[in-house]
């Protein structure tokens, strides 16, 4: 059977296009089942005291994801982008069953050591799959719409299962919701999902010819990307303090709020706009950074992420202020989030992508764990809303790392880094060939 020719863009690949972001999804929904659900099982079914121990499942979580972005962007190359998102799904089958019997916390624990590793495995390919799709015209539009299914999925999943947990028991939802999700999105990317090693090879050959590049190696791709680059490591910092502050939102803000008063519900609700706000902003802020930059976008919405977080310490715990604050979140997330990918991305050449971005998802993955680190300590010793105001201090600070460090014309100044990233000199990129690619 003929296959049809291969072609880069987001219209030539609608129908795997739209595959993956709803397989993003879904992958979002395992993460927003949690949201409104698990602090409050860990205070309720295994009476947990301390905040540090509660959030104990999300610095297993953020580990796991952190180091498996790692790998998956190492063995993307060799082992196959859907290869990988399959074990992804593989990994996400047991998660169900150990929350459902869990006899100690412990356990959830270790269910979400196996929800990291769904998580780095599945969202890191699905992200790098649909930026092979369409190529490098319309990369911040692309990345928009994958960073929106993926965290509209997280928002439903945490309205809809706060919902519920009003009315059932709130581990009994988490269980059910999650073996259905992972059940599904595992058999759609077997039946369904294509890989995409075609359209690396042709963007490959379309941009940067005569090179014959090899992916780098990790160690040499870590390096870029952690220290040595300015454009590189502002935005592995950025990253790793918008996911910081997230890991507050998941685990903290919850136990916040019940503590002054409000139930599953009212939780469930503050948990969803969040995520919500960020999904649907950012198909506009991707699509928007394309034209106006990477850099503005990134820095205002790290400040006002800080302004909402200030603003949140200040709330006493009213769930009015704190929707309000959540909106005002996702949209500092939605100018960010999108953003700080495709801004890695841009410095980069089709071989060496997955590895480069797998190191700036490790970074900001790691923000989970120690989002989770100090909040947890910071509020077991100063309060919530002390905890709050810190995050909030750290991710000013953030911002303005990355408007003093980050170079204005990140774009044009990418371009010359792709000699860096690919083990045989390369040849920068010719102005203006993105704006001739069809």
């Amino acid at each position: 059977m003929n296959r049809p020719p291969v072609r880069l863009g987001l219209r030539e690949n609608a129908a795997q296009f739209g595959l993956l972001v709803a397989v993003n999804a879904f992958v979002g929904a395992m993460v927003g089942l949690e949201r409104s659900t698990l602090p409050l099982v860990g205070r309720q079914e295994f009476h947990l005291a301390s905040s540090a121990a509660v959030l104990s499942f999300i610095v297993a979580f953020g580990l796991a994801k952190a180091f498996t972005n790692l790998g998956a962007g190492a063995l993307a190359q060799r082992a196959g982008r859907r290869r990988l998102l399959i074990a992804g799904w593989a990994v996400a089958l047991p998660v169900p069953l150990l929350i459902a019997v869990a006899p100690s916390w412990g356990w959830i624990v270790a269910a979400n050591v196996l929800l990291g590793v769904n998580q780095g495995l599945a969202w890191s390919m699905t992200v790098v799959m649909k930026i092979d799709l369409v190529g490098p015209r319309r990369r911040g539009l692309a990345l928009g719409l994958n960073e929106a299914a993926g965290y509209g999925g997280v928002a439903l999943a945490a309205g809809l299962s706060g919902v519920m947990a009003a009315q059932f028991a709130a581990r009994d939802v988490l269980v059910v919701a999650s073996a259905v999700i992972a059940v599904t999105a595992f058999l759609l990317s077997v039946l369904f999902v294509r890989d995409t090693a075609a359209h690396v090879a042709l963007e490959q050959s379309a941009h940067h010819t005569g090179t014959g590049g090899s992916p780098p190696r990790l160690r040499e791709a870590f390096a870029q990307a952690s220290y040595r680059v300015p454009a590189l490591r502002s935005c592995s910092q950025a990253g790793l303090v918008n996911n910081l502050n997230d890991g507050l939102a998941w685990g903290l803000v919850p136990l916040f709020l019940a503590a002054h008063g409000a139930g599953a519900a009212q939780i469930g609700l503050v948990a969803a706009v969040y995520p919500a706000v960020w999904s649907v902003a950012q198909i506009a802020t991707g699509h928007w950074s394309d034209s106006a930059g990477r850099k503005p976008l990134i820095v205002a919405g790290m400040l006002v992420q800080a302004g909402a977080l200030a603003v949140l310490s200040l709330s006493a715990g009213s769930v009015a202020i704190a929707t309000g604050t959540a909106a005002l979140l996702g949209i500092g997330t939605a100018l960010v989030y999108p953003t700080l990918i495709a801004a890695m991305s841009d410095a980069v050449s089709p071989v060496a992508r997955a590895p480069v971005v797998g190191v700036y998802r490790f970074w900001r993955d790691m923000g989970y764990a120690l989002g989770a680190i100090i909040a947890g300590g910071v509020a077991d010793a100063l309060g919530y809303g002390g905890a709050i105001a810190i995050v909030a201090g750290l991710t000013a600070a953030s911002g303005l790392w990355v408007l003093r460090d980050m170079p204005a014309d990140h774009q044009r100044r990418s371009e010359d880094a792709h000699s860096r990233f690919c083990r045989r000199p390369d040849a920068a990129l010719p102005r203006g060939t993105e704006a001739r690619q069809t």
